[in-house]
């Protein structure tokens, strides 16, 4: 009969998560693992598998607590507020961001991604969610009359998904509030109905 794990397997994973995100996976040990999460390492292995799988479950843990829920969180609020307020979370997490980690998934795709399909697909499945959700709300905002028409809803998602992208890489170097401020009120304002420049984000 098998023992009852003696530790809290979420406390653990999102000890190692914290620990993933804050190194990147190359640079943490499996003895950074151990000191962080406070088990032994046949434990760590037990429950998580090897190091690299301990990274996908870091991963999928961070995606569903910070990505995940914010889709869910603004997708109920109107379409332009939704925007507004998903860049406004982004903005505050990257300012307060002492430790200059960025987004773990954005690390993730520059560190794991590019040697690793399984990474890769995750990855890019993810940024097809983040995606999807800018899709529906500039849909919804066209349909209301409170985003442009004059660029295809497609395109729009796109833009706000290289935007978002390049957003967290430059959080990590640059930090400046004026500059992330200046990037999120841009892209805010190119979704003006009558066009940049027109609507209350280019004044605030």
């Amino acid at each position: 009969m098998a023992r009852p794990r003696e530790f809290d397997e979420a406390a653990v994973l999102d000890a190692a998560t914290q620990c993933f995100w804050a190194q990147g996976y190359e640079a943490t040990s499996v003895r950074d693992l151990i000191a962080r999460t406070g088990i032994s390492g046949a434990s760590l292995y037990n429950a998580f598998g090897d190091k690299r799988m301990l990274y996908r479950r870091s991963l999928e843990h961070y995606v569903e607590a910070s990505i995940a829920d914010r889709i869910r969180r603004c997708g109920d609020l109107a379409p332009r507020a939704a925007i507004a307020a998903f860049f406004g979370e982004i903005l505050r997490r990257s300012l307060d961001d002492s430790q200059q980690r960025g987004c773990m998934l954005v690390n993730a795709a520059l560190e794991a991604a590019p040697d690793d399909p399984e990474f890769r697909a995750v990855v890019a499945g993810v940024l097809a969610r983040i995606e999807g959700f800018f899709l529906d709300r500039v849909r919804a905002g066209q349909a209301d009359g409170t985003v442009t028409r004059l660029v295809s809803a497609e395109n729009l998602a796109r833009h706000l998904l290289g935007v978002l992208m390049g957003m967290r890489v430059l959080a990590r170097v640059r930090p400046e509030p004026a500059l992330l401020e200046g990037v999120v009120r841009t892209a805010l304002d190119f979704l003006d109905p009558n066009g940049p420049g027109s609507g209350a984000s280019a004044r605030s």
